[in-house]
């Protein structure tokens, strides 16, 4: 059975309030779970530290068990000291497309030969 460190969203429309939980990852998003080992409120500050509450010793052993985090979860297992923070690729996201590549040189030559 693969099992998942997952969030399960809760909460009304505009609010939501998600519980960290551990479910076989064939099931539902917000439907059967195994244990429910803590919480995550996105409206509260940052700094709050409310806003991640998790059983740490429980987690420690879902983990030792093989349970996957998804990346969302394993971000905060990072910040609570259980994980060591792993490499993520970068997309090149932020890099600029063919054509503004080709626009911006020809706008630096043109700048080049008026000057």
């Amino acid at each position: 059975m693969a099992v998942k460190i997952r969030l399960a969203r809760g909460g009304a429309k505009k609010r939501p309030h998600y519980a960290i939980v551990v479910s076989d990852s064939r099931m539902p998003r917000d439907g059967r779970f195994l244990e429910k080992i803590g919480t995550y409120n996105p409206l509260l500050a940052k700094d709050s530290e409310d806003r991640v509450k998790m059983d740490m010793e429980r987690v420690q052993h879902w983990l030792d068990l093989g349970a996957q985090p998804t990346d969302r979860v394993a971000r905060f297992l990072e910040a609570a000291g259980a994980r060591p923070r792993a490499t993520r690729a970068n997309l090149k996201k932020a890099e600029p497309g063919k054509k503004a590549k080709e626009r911006a040189a020809e706008k630096a030559a043109k700048s080049e030969a008026a000057e």
